[in-house]
């Protein structure tokens, strides 16, 4: 029978039943969601308005908050409207939808994080080359396929969970339709599908791990054989920074997607998967961008020249 026949909507139980927690949860993601909102589009804003900018770094930043804000839109609104008025009822196509542009986004960003990180191991351990070596050209076909192959890798995993027969078992014990959480519903044999999820995460995480921290041990051993301490300090600074965001999102994803589908508590992947579907998305701007030099100059510039313009 059509698995569209079967189930036409599901039940998503949420983050908690009770009621007392409903109103602090709502204040808490809303107040989540503007910051991302508000950081991302920020950072997005400046790195376009400021020519000084327009440098590899800051294109792959302003390419990391598009899918941050992406990313964090397709769960976090669903999540705060049912804190508000109680409605736990997504569609089928709905459900499909969100895991379909949540598995895209956080795989390009998964891809984003990695030419980051490639980006500022050419800056900081091969600066004489850095412009040869992050070309227009290279800059534009590493965003380009981290989009392609995001988007490929969301229409693996969608199609596959709901190729699934789920038998009227529609109560998704989650906040949003996650591929986990959405494939243990299925009353088909799943064996096949839990491998695929479990190899592809794994190649994608671990592929941009592989390239990730290469590139920090390289540029740590750059930073230990500089000679100015304000230097020293500040790389040191800047990357450990970077790693704790690394740690957190890259923690979680490992957490959620390659354990064994037995070994899931749903409540403790709940809250997992707050980390990386709302925190994240909120920090980057922060960790990335606000704290560089460049974008706070661009940032006042911009402050500055809105008061001249206004006649304040």
């Amino acid at each position: 029978m059509d698995n569209r026949a079967e189930v036409t909507q599901c039940l998503l139980l949420g983050l908690t039943n009770d009621p007392e927690l409903q109103l602090p949860l709502f204040i808490m993601f809303i107040f989540i969601y503007l910051i991302t909102l508000v950081g991302n589009l920020v950072i997005i804003m400046l790195i376009l308005l400021d020519s000084h900018l327009h440098t590899p770094m800051y294109f792959f930043l302003s390419n990391l908050s598009l899918v941050d804000f992406c990313y964090s839109t397709a769960v976090t609104p669903k999540v705060i409207a049912r804190l508000l008025v109680g409605d736990k009822v997504i569609s089928y196509n709905a459900c499909a939808a969100q895991m379909f542009f949540f598995a895209a986004f956080v795989t390009v960003e998964n891809y984003l994080l990695a030419s980051v990180a490639y980006d500022r191991y050419a800056a900081v351990c091969k600066p004489l080359h850095y412009t040869t070596t992050m070309m227009t050209s290279v800059c534009a076909r590493l965003a380009i396929s981290s989009y392609i192959y995001g988007f490929l890798n969301a229409s693996i995993h969608t199609g596959d969970t709901f190729s699934l027969s789920f038998c009227m078992n529609n109560v998704v014990h989650h906040f949003f339709c996650d591929v986990p959480a959405v494939m243990v519903l299925s009353c088909s044999d799943r064996h096949v599908s839990e491998l695929v999820l479990v190899y592809v995460v794994s190649f994608n995480i671990f592929f941009a791990l592989l390239v990730i921290l290469i590139s920090y041990i390289f540029i740590f051993i750059t930073i230990l054989k500089m000679h100015s301490s304000s230097g020293y300090q500040e790389a040191i600074s800047t990357c450990a920074s970077h790693l704790t965001a690394l740690s957190i999102f890259y923690g979680t994803v490992i957490f959620m997607y390659l354990q064994p589908s037995s070994s899931h508590s749903m409540d403790t992947d709940k809250m997992a998967s707050v980390f990386y579907t709302m925190v994240i998305p909120m920090l980057n701007p922060v960790v990335y961008s606000m704290r560089n030099k460049e974008v706070k100059n661009a940032f006042m510039k911009i402050v500055l020249e809105s008061k001249f313009s206004l006649g304040l």
